[in-house]
């Protein structure tokens, strides 16, 4: 049987930290779906139903956390692996995305992207060998 790559939905409005997440997760063996507000990251997830969400909190259209209270109103959104990511360091957001069973809340600028890779890696029971693979049919 061959192992499906995981799949990691990046919902973040900075176009360039977008493409670097999406560059890095994709080298590292993971499939990516990106979305740039959380309206368009809200259809992804009830799409597709990745593996994981990276969550971004400011953003247009609809915000991380109105994003994650709405995810968590599906059947499979409630209990869908969420990580925020941002810049935003306020007690009472990080208080909200506890509440609403976000498993992490880590600041951008306190984040290294390898760092972050083991981190998704670790969620999803992979381990540290991890390799893509490319099958050809």
């Amino acid at each position: 049987m061959i192992n499906q790559p995981k799949t990691i939905l990046i919902v973040e409005d900075e176009q360039n930290l977008l493409d670097v997440l999406a560059d890095k997760l994709g080298a590292s063996g993971f499939s990516v779906l990106k979305a740039e507000n959380g309206e368009k990251g809200l259809d992804l997830a009830l799409k597709y139903h990745p593996d994981l969400i990276l969550l971004d909190i400011l953003m247009p259209k609809m915000d991380g956390l109105t994003m994650v209270r709405r995810l968590r109103e599906d059947v499979w959104g409630s209990t869908a692996s969420v990580i925020i990511l941002t810049n935003l360091v306020d007690n009472e957001k990080v208080m909200e995305a506890v509440k609403n069973k976000v498993s992490d809340y880590l600041i951008k600028t306190d984040c290294k992207l390898k760092d972050l890779v083991e981190m998704i890696k670790k969620k999803l029971g992979l381990n540290r060998t991890f390799q893509s693979s490319v099958y050809y049919y």
